[in-house]
Protein backbone atom coordinates (compact mmCIF):
# COMPACT_ATOMS: atom_id res chain seq x y z
CA UNK A 1 0.00 0.00 0.00
CA UNK A 2 1.38 3.41 -0.98
CA UNK A 3 1.06 5.98 1.79
CA UNK A 4 1.43 9.77 1.48
CA UNK A 5 1.62 12.29 4.31
CA UNK A 6 0.53 15.83 3.37
CA UNK A 7 2.01 18.68 5.42
CA UNK A 8 0.87 22.25 4.62
CA UNK A 9 3.40 24.88 5.63
CA UNK A 10 3.69 28.60 6.15
CA UNK A 11 6.80 29.82 7.99
CA UNK A 12 7.84 26.48 9.47
CA UNK A 13 11.63 26.70 9.05
CA UNK A 14 12.16 25.76 12.72
CA UNK A 15 10.33 22.44 12.27
CA UNK A 16 10.30 21.31 8.66
CA UNK A 17 13.66 19.50 8.48
CA UNK A 18 13.06 17.66 11.75
CA UNK A 19 9.53 16.56 10.87
CA UNK A 20 10.65 15.28 7.46
CA UNK A 21 13.43 13.26 9.08
CA UNK A 22 11.05 11.89 11.72
CA UNK A 23 8.57 10.65 9.11
CA UNK A 24 11.29 9.00 7.03
CA UNK A 25 12.78 7.28 10.09
CA UNK A 26 9.54 5.40 10.84
CA UNK A 27 9.63 1.60 10.49
CA UNK A 28 6.77 1.78 7.97
CA UNK A 29 7.47 3.61 4.70
CA UNK A 30 5.62 6.84 4.07
CA UNK A 31 6.08 9.37 1.29
CA UNK A 32 5.73 13.05 2.10
CA UNK A 33 4.26 16.00 0.20
CA UNK A 34 4.86 19.52 1.52
CA UNK A 35 2.39 22.18 0.33
CA UNK A 36 4.09 25.51 0.96
CA UNK A 37 2.23 28.81 0.67
CA UNK A 38 5.21 30.96 -0.34
CA UNK A 39 6.69 31.08 3.16
CA UNK A 40 8.87 34.21 3.47
CA UNK A 41 11.11 32.44 5.99
CA UNK A 42 12.43 30.04 3.35
CA UNK A 43 10.61 26.86 4.41
CA UNK A 44 10.40 25.68 0.79
CA UNK A 45 14.14 26.19 0.29
CA UNK A 46 14.86 23.85 3.19
CA UNK A 47 12.58 21.21 1.67
CA UNK A 48 14.33 21.54 -1.68
CA UNK A 49 17.69 21.10 0.03
CA UNK A 50 16.50 17.78 1.47
CA UNK A 51 14.95 16.45 -1.73
CA UNK A 52 18.20 15.01 -3.17
CA UNK A 53 18.46 12.83 -0.04
CA UNK A 54 14.93 11.48 -0.52
CA UNK A 55 14.34 11.95 -4.23
CA UNK A 56 11.76 9.17 -4.47
CA UNK A 57 9.83 10.03 -1.30
CA UNK A 58 9.89 13.80 -0.66
CA UNK A 59 7.82 16.10 -2.85
CA UNK A 60 7.00 19.81 -2.81
CA UNK A 61 4.19 21.93 -4.19
CA UNK A 62 4.78 25.69 -3.99
CA UNK A 63 1.80 28.03 -4.09
CA UNK A 64 1.67 31.77 -4.67
CA UNK A 65 0.60 32.78 -1.14
CA UNK A 66 -1.64 31.98 1.83
CA UNK A 67 -4.68 30.46 0.13
CA UNK A 68 -6.24 28.65 3.09
CA UNK A 69 -5.66 25.34 4.84
CA UNK A 70 -8.53 23.64 3.07
CA UNK A 71 -7.28 24.54 -0.40
CA UNK A 72 -3.80 23.31 0.54
CA UNK A 73 -5.15 19.91 1.52
CA UNK A 74 -7.39 19.72 -1.54
CA UNK A 75 -4.35 20.39 -3.73
CA UNK A 76 -2.58 17.62 -1.87
CA UNK A 77 -5.51 15.20 -2.26
CA UNK A 78 -5.63 15.80 -6.00
CA UNK A 79 -1.88 15.24 -6.25
CA UNK A 80 -2.08 12.04 -4.18
CA UNK A 81 -4.89 10.54 -6.26
CA UNK A 82 -3.14 11.44 -9.51
CA UNK A 83 -0.01 9.67 -8.28
CA UNK A 84 -1.74 6.49 -7.17
CA UNK A 85 -1.54 6.59 -3.37
CA UNK A 86 -3.76 4.23 -1.38
CA UNK A 87 -3.79 6.06 1.96
CA UNK A 88 -3.42 9.80 2.42
CA UNK A 89 -2.64 11.49 5.74
CA UNK A 90 -2.95 15.02 7.10
CA UNK A 91 -0.38 16.15 9.65
CA UNK A 92 0.95 19.44 11.03
CA UNK A 93 4.60 20.40 10.66
CA UNK A 94 5.13 21.49 14.27
CA UNK A 95 5.23 18.11 16.09
CA UNK A 96 1.86 18.70 17.75
CA UNK A 97 1.08 15.38 16.08
CA UNK A 98 3.48 12.57 16.96
CA UNK A 99 4.85 11.07 13.70
CA UNK A 100 4.88 7.63 15.35
CA UNK A 101 1.08 7.73 15.39
CA UNK A 102 1.02 7.66 11.58
CA UNK A 103 1.61 3.92 11.81
CA UNK A 104 -1.34 3.51 14.20
CA UNK A 105 -3.62 5.51 11.90
CA UNK A 106 -2.62 3.38 8.93
CA UNK A 107 -2.97 0.06 10.74
CA UNK A 108 -6.40 1.05 12.06
CA UNK A 109 -7.58 2.01 8.58
CA UNK A 110 -6.47 -1.32 7.14
CA UNK A 111 -7.73 -3.48 10.01
CA UNK A 112 -11.17 -1.83 10.05
CA UNK A 113 -11.49 -1.20 6.30
CA UNK A 114 -12.20 2.43 7.25
CA UNK A 115 -12.37 5.30 4.80
CA UNK A 116 -11.40 7.81 7.50
CA UNK A 117 -9.40 7.37 10.72
CA UNK A 118 -9.11 10.34 13.08
CA UNK A 119 -6.30 10.88 15.57
CA UNK A 120 -8.56 12.13 18.34
CA UNK A 121 -7.71 14.32 21.32
CA UNK A 122 -11.09 13.73 22.94
CA UNK A 123 -12.20 10.15 22.29
CA UNK A 124 -10.67 9.07 25.63
CA UNK A 125 -10.94 12.10 27.88
CA UNK A 126 -8.81 15.15 27.05
CA UNK A 127 -5.31 14.34 25.77
CA UNK A 128 -3.70 17.74 25.21
CA UNK A 129 -0.29 18.82 26.52
CA UNK A 130 0.96 22.40 27.06
CA UNK A 131 -2.20 24.20 25.97
CA UNK A 132 -3.60 26.91 28.28
CA UNK A 133 -6.91 25.91 29.85
CA UNK A 134 -8.78 28.56 27.84
CA UNK A 135 -7.69 27.02 24.55
CA UNK A 136 -8.43 23.48 25.71
CA UNK A 137 -11.96 24.50 26.69
CA UNK A 138 -12.46 26.36 23.42
CA UNK A 139 -11.37 23.37 21.35
CA UNK A 140 -13.30 20.81 23.42
CA UNK A 141 -16.54 22.75 23.33
CA UNK A 142 -16.07 23.48 19.63
CA UNK A 143 -16.22 19.74 19.01
CA UNK A 144 -19.22 19.48 21.35
CA UNK A 145 -20.95 22.25 19.40
CA UNK A 146 -20.27 20.45 16.11
CA UNK A 147 -21.81 17.24 17.44
CA UNK A 148 -24.94 19.05 18.57
CA UNK A 149 -25.27 21.16 15.42
CA UNK A 150 -24.73 18.34 12.94
CA UNK A 151 -25.72 15.16 14.78
CA UNK A 152 -22.30 13.72 13.93
CA UNK A 153 -20.89 11.34 16.54
CA UNK A 154 -17.20 12.21 15.98
CA UNK A 155 -15.63 13.35 19.26
CA UNK A 156 -12.84 15.47 17.75
CA UNK A 157 -14.42 17.16 14.74
CA UNK A 158 -11.67 19.76 14.38
CA UNK A 159 -8.79 17.25 14.43
CA UNK A 160 -6.10 17.80 11.82
CA UNK A 161 -4.35 14.43 12.16
CA UNK A 162 -6.21 11.96 9.97
CA UNK A 163 -5.89 9.13 7.47
CA UNK A 164 -8.11 8.87 4.38
CA UNK A 165 -8.42 5.91 2.07
CA UNK A 166 -8.13 6.48 -1.66
CA UNK A 167 -11.64 5.09 -2.13
CA UNK A 168 -13.05 7.59 0.34
CA UNK A 169 -11.39 10.63 -1.21
CA UNK A 170 -12.42 9.54 -4.70
CA UNK A 171 -16.05 9.92 -3.63
CA UNK A 172 -15.61 13.59 -2.66
CA UNK A 173 -16.21 16.36 -5.21
CA UNK A 174 -13.48 18.75 -4.07
CA UNK A 175 -14.97 21.60 -6.09
CA UNK A 176 -18.02 21.45 -3.81
CA UNK A 177 -16.12 21.99 -0.55
CA UNK A 178 -17.39 25.24 0.98
CA UNK A 179 -15.15 25.92 3.99
CA UNK A 180 -11.60 26.84 3.04
CA UNK A 181 -9.96 27.53 6.43
CA UNK A 182 -9.68 25.31 9.51
CA UNK A 183 -13.41 24.56 9.34
CA UNK A 184 -12.47 22.44 6.33
CA UNK A 185 -11.57 19.70 8.82
CA UNK A 186 -15.14 19.66 10.12
CA UNK A 187 -16.69 19.66 6.66
CA UNK A 188 -14.60 16.71 5.49
CA UNK A 189 -15.50 14.60 8.49
CA UNK A 190 -19.17 15.50 8.07
CA UNK A 191 -19.14 14.47 4.41
CA UNK A 192 -17.59 11.10 5.19
CA UNK A 193 -19.97 10.46 8.10
CA UNK A 194 -23.12 11.72 6.36
CA UNK A 195 -22.48 9.62 3.25
CA UNK A 196 -22.18 6.44 5.31
CA UNK A 197 -18.47 5.85 4.91
CA UNK A 198 -16.74 4.11 7.82
CA UNK A 199 -15.15 6.56 10.26
CA UNK A 200 -12.95 5.51 13.20
CA UNK A 201 -11.30 7.50 16.00
CA UNK A 202 -8.18 6.46 17.89
CA UNK A 203 -6.74 8.32 20.87
CA UNK A 204 -3.62 10.42 20.44
CA UNK A 205 -1.76 12.86 22.67
CA UNK A 206 -1.65 16.34 21.14
CA UNK A 207 1.36 18.44 22.23
CA UNK A 208 1.44 22.16 21.57
CA UNK A 209 4.26 23.41 19.36
CA UNK A 210 7.54 24.46 20.96
CA UNK A 211 9.02 26.02 17.80
CA UNK A 212 7.49 28.57 15.43
CA UNK A 213 4.23 30.49 15.68
CA UNK A 214 0.66 29.19 15.81
CA UNK A 215 -1.57 30.15 12.88
CA UNK A 216 -4.81 30.12 14.92
CA UNK A 217 -6.87 33.29 15.33
CA UNK A 218 -10.43 34.38 16.16
CA UNK A 219 -11.40 34.61 12.48
CA UNK A 220 -10.71 30.89 12.11
CA UNK A 221 -13.22 30.06 14.84
CA UNK A 222 -15.80 32.43 13.37
CA UNK A 223 -15.58 30.82 9.95
CA UNK A 224 -15.96 27.36 11.48
CA UNK A 225 -18.94 28.42 13.63
CA UNK A 226 -21.00 29.75 10.74
CA UNK A 227 -19.80 27.06 8.36
CA UNK A 228 -21.09 24.31 10.66
CA UNK A 229 -24.53 25.91 10.79
CA UNK A 230 -24.65 25.71 7.00
CA UNK A 231 -23.72 22.03 6.78
CA UNK A 232 -27.10 20.65 7.82
CA UNK A 233 -28.91 23.09 5.54
CA UNK A 234 -27.13 21.86 2.41
CA UNK A 235 -29.34 19.65 0.28
CA UNK A 236 -26.78 18.40 -2.24
CA UNK A 237 -23.58 17.31 -0.59
CA UNK A 238 -20.45 17.04 -2.78
CA UNK A 239 -20.21 13.26 -2.46
CA UNK A 240 -20.42 10.86 -5.38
Amino acid sequence: MRKLVIIPTYNEKENIEAIISAVFNLPTEFHLLVIDDNSPDGTAVLVKNMQPLFSDRLFLVERSGKLGLGTAYIAGFRWALEHGYDYIFEMDADFSHNPNDLVRLYETAVANEAQLVIGSRYVCGVNVVNWPMKRILMSYFASYYVRKATGMSVRDATAGFVCYSKEGLERIDFDGIKIKGYGFQIEMKYLFWKSGMKVCEIPIVFTDRTQGTSKMNSGIFGEAFWGVLGLRLRKNLPVR
